[in-house]
């Protein structure tokens, strides 16, 4: 017999909590909390169109993203939207999560914006889900010079939910 529509809306509504929680960690600045989110092997790989790295472990994750957080005097992360799907056994989940930083520079208080995409593989352990896995893609940002078009766009990533 499969899953109840209510173990399922549970499970979505708990790995939105999970999405949630990581937008206040990282607008408050919160590097500490990343561990309540994420498992302690926990990878980011991030695709930003001009560059791509990984990072793994939610303290070098946090060290990574304070430390890029430095150039702005305001940031907060803003979820857009979020489409998740989980396994059958409700043990796994596949998320895509669009999201948008609000930032201002620290050197000339110009208001920058970002926009992204987590694709994300999360795994429910004694009955909390956990960020596992996060492959995270920009596709569009404010660049640094203030050309005719400062919005510079990239391809949109995309990966299959269920593969995560």
């Amino acid at each position: 017999m499969g899953r109840s529509p209510l173990d399922e809306t549970i499970d979505y509504i708990a790995i939105q909590r999970v999405h949630a929680s990581y937008a206040d960690i990282v607008t408050r600045r919160a590097w500490t909390e990343l561990h309540n989110v994420m498992l302690p092997s926990c990878s980011l790989n991030l695709s930003l169109g001009d560059r791509e790295l990984s990072v793994e472990g939610p303290a070098a994750i946090g060290a990574f993203i304070g430390e890029q957080l430095q150039q702005f005097s305001f940031f907060e992360f803003i979820i857009l939207n979020s489409v998740i799907h989980i396994d059958d056994d409700g043990s796994r989940a596949g998320a895509r999560m669009y999201m948008q930083e609000a930032r201002q520079n620290v050197s000339d208080g110009r208001r920058t914006d970002a926009f992204g995409v987590y694709h994300d593989r999360l795994e429910k352990h004694d009955g909390k889900w956990w960020l596992a896995k996060r492959l995270y893609g920009s596709y569009s940002r404010t660049i640094a010079e203030r050309p005719e078009n400062e919005q510079v766009v990239f391809p949109l990533p995309q990966h299959d939910l269920g593969s995560l």
